[in-house]
């Protein structure tokens, strides 16, 4: 008999292992193990999120004609020998994992019998042709990639070979403020079902297990739940997001709204980073549908772009950059991860206990939160870079291995020294305050750089540029800056400096 083993990202109905065989030739596994959980204190909502799907699945495929064993277990490697031996599986097929650590996991396993390996479509360019794209260049940016990708799957693309709207990148349209009174759609969520309910249960007793064995116990909370977690909710999740939030998608992207955790962004990337969506079918719907809309072309190409463009060019350098990279570490930051990160509260600053507050319920922050609030402070702060990745990888609802890494460790922390991004994206609380409302009624002045009223943010920031000016002034790009740090007396920047100092210990 051959055995399937489907992880638990890769619940798709195209799962490349899958359509190599039929229902009546081979036996499929899943495995929900509470293993995960020694390496990683997983949110509450993505631990639901997971194994709910993973249930869901199960059961699409016996629909569907499919002998399907759904095990739970301690161990996947548990799970695993005893499977192979109760069904007399001959032959173990899987597709290629998305993360390495998982990879290789799965290779030092003492299996009795043959392991094949099904090249992955959860993405559009294999490892192999990411490669053949990179290997020219001294420099990876994305822009380029992106370009090339629009002309590979033609997305937005004219008849005569040029991007619609005569340029590739609207990204300049898409950085407005948020007005007084912003609000966007209410996002579709769904009630759980019985499986849904039943893992909930399950995550609360783990929760309430680790805590009465005096372990830290699991972050954020189980319910309510509302994510999707079949494919059917997942496709209704696009379809809602095309009626009532791209139109609007562009704009205020990057604006942050207190009591407006979602505003026009999709919520796509917790489906298509577990397999319910595939990629190309979610870009197309996109096109065709925005096409048909009259979508501004900002708004379209704008998510176009971060499916297209962001997403498969950070896996492709998460494979590329090789082994080493997790333990990078360019600034040589070692301050060990406030408290109240772990807490989800209590940091003081309005802008992080409401992003962490938000955190808590579902798990999920928009990407200028994690850069411009959440990363950036541990980039200014010094943070530990693999202690801060590894929090973004248990505290999101779409946190994986092959995101964290280049999201938070290269594009967040800048502890690559420059191999994804071009410049650290370190920022005072004047961006912050400008780009969202969560400096009113703060208890810290976002106009001050010392003193004990002194926004965090403006101390660290330029803190963090005087303790690093070496080494960044040799970046060409923050030139502008650094003579503006030049430029500060040395009374006034000692304040600085001291005003940080303080805060770094807190």
């Amino acid at each position: 008999m051959i055995g399937i083993w489907v992880l638990g990202d890769q619940l798709d109905p195209l799962h490349a292992a899958l359509a190599a065989h039929n229902p009546s030739d081979a036996r499929v596994l899943l495995i929900e193990s509470s293993s995960v959980l020694q390496q990683y204190r997983y949110h509450r909502q993505k631990l639901v999120l997971v194994w709910s799907a993973l249930r869901h699945f199960a059961a699409e495929l016996r629909q569907q004609g499919w002998m399907v064993d759904l095990v739970e277990a301690r161990s996947f490697e548990e799970a695993l020998k005893d499977w192979l031996a109760e069904h007399q599986i001959s032959e173990l097929h899987l597709m290629e994992p998305a993360e390495r650590p998982f990879r290789e996991g799965i290779e030092r396993l003492p299996l009795p019998i043959p392991l094949v390996w099904h090249l992955s479509n959860a993405f559009l360019w294999s490892r192999d042709e990411f490669g053949a794209w990179a290997a020219p260049y001294k420099q990876l940016r994305m822009e380029l990639f992106y370009r090339e990708g629009r002309k590979r799957f033609g997305v937005l693309m004219s008849s005569d070979g040029q991007p619609l709207g005569g340029q590739w990148n609207f990204d300049q349209e898409n950085r407005k403020a948020p007005p007084k009174g912003l609000v966007g759609p209410e996002p579709l969520v769904f009630e759980p079902d019985e499986l849904t309910l039943a893992v909930i249960a399950k995550v609360d007793q783990l929760a309430q297990e680790l805590e009465a064995a005096s372990e830290s116990g699991l972050p954020g909370i189980s319910a309510p739940f509302g994510w999707a977690v079949t494919r059917s909710q997942a496709l209704a999740v696009l379809e809602h997001f095309i009626c009532t939030r791209l139109d609007g998608f562009g704009p205020f992207q990057d604006a942050m709204v207190s009591g407006q955790p979602t505003l026009w962004h999709a919520l796509l990337s917790p489906y298509l980073n577990i397999g319910l969506l595939q990629p190309l079918e979610v870009i197309r719907r996109l096109e065709q549908a925005g096409l048909e809309r009259g979508t501004p072309l900002a708004c379209l190409e704008g998510v176009i772009r971060q499916i297209l463009g962001w997403r498969e060019y950070t896996h492709g350098l998460y494979w590329w950059f090789g082994a080493d990279y997790p333990a990078r570490n360019h600034f040589g930051a070692d301050l060990s991860l406030p408290d109240w990160l772990e807490r989800l509260e209590g940091s003081g600053m309005s802008c992080m206990d409401t992003v962490l507050a938000e955190i808590e319920i579902s798990g999920y922050a928009h990407h200028i939160q994690r850069l411009m609030v959440l990363a950036n402070y541990g980039l200014i702060a010094g943070l530990d870079p693999q202690a801060f990745t590894a929090w973004f990888h248990r505290m999101f609802i779409d946190g994986y291995d092959w995101v964290m890494q280049t999201n938070v460790l290269g594009m967040g922390l800048f502890a690559d020294g420059g191999l994804l991004a071009s410049k650290p994206y370190a920022a005072s609380g004047s961006y912050i305050n400008r780009m969202s409302n969560y400096c009113k009624g703060c208890s810290y002045n976002p106009k001050q750089r010392s003193g004990p009223d002194a926004c965090p943010f403006n101390s660290l920031y330029w803190d963090f540029l005087a303790r690093n000016q070496e080494g960044l002034r040799r970046n060409h790009r923050m030139g502008l800056v650094m003579k503006q740090l030049e430029r500060i007396p040395d009374d006034e920047l000692a304040a600085i400096r001291s005003t940080a100092a303080a805060h770094r210990v807190i």
